[in-house]
């Protein structure tokens, strides 16, 4: 369950990796896709041995190592970085991502309790939106028409403090919102 939450806050702003979705899920898939364009474009490799080995090093070592692993242990070329960045941002992935069980339950006591919503999330906009379109929200499918979402790095990059900047927008102070950026 999502620890310390403010019910009494006027804004929940959700991250959407591993706090809306588990980041992994969508990753692993982006694995095999990029391990199925491999084994089809070059022959070699079967696409499960490349994603597994994909999956451990993420789990082990972080999602920064995972292509320059990859790589060295399978031969690749230099090149195919291009392709596996593409896929992170603009996979088409097969299988819906489910929301956390947590946030789920959190996110329908906000609706009951007609609070704002909004997301505020770092990474790539082109990634997380992605994300975003293939998230299975089940009974809260209303809520993603009317999710605002804001980029963290963008307003960052802008000179923009990001709490600061969407609570004007909400006309609401700044002490009146709650960042979920973890569980």
């Amino acid at each position: 369950m999502v620890k310390n939450i403010n019910l009494a806050k006027c804004l929940f702003l959700f991250e959407i990796d591993n706090v809306l979705i588990q980041k992994r899920d969508y990753l692993v898939q982006v694995y095999y896709l990029f391990g199925s364009f491999y084994e089809f474009t070059e022959g070699t490799h079967t696409a499960n041995t490349i994603a597994q080995f994909m999956a451990k090093i993420y789990d082990v070592h972080g999602e920064d190592a995972v292509f320059s692993a990859t790589k060295i242990m399978f031969n690749i070329d230099e090149k195919y970085e291009i392709n596996y960045n593409r896929l992170l941002a603009n996979a088409q992935i097969p299988i819906k991502l489910d929301l956390r069980d947590s946030t789920k339950k959190l996110l329908n006591k906000l609706i009951k309790g007609k609070k704002n919503i909004a997301i505020l999330t770092k990474g790539n906009p082109i990634e997380q939106l992605n994300k975003i379109k293939f998230i299975n929200w089940g009974d809260l499918s209303d809520i993603k028409n009317i999710l605002k979402i804001y980029f963290k790095d963008e307003l960052d990059f802008r000179g923009i403090e990001p709490i600061e900047f969407i609570s004007k927008e909400f006309e609401i102070d700044q002490s009146d919102v709650e960042y979920i950026d973890n569980i």
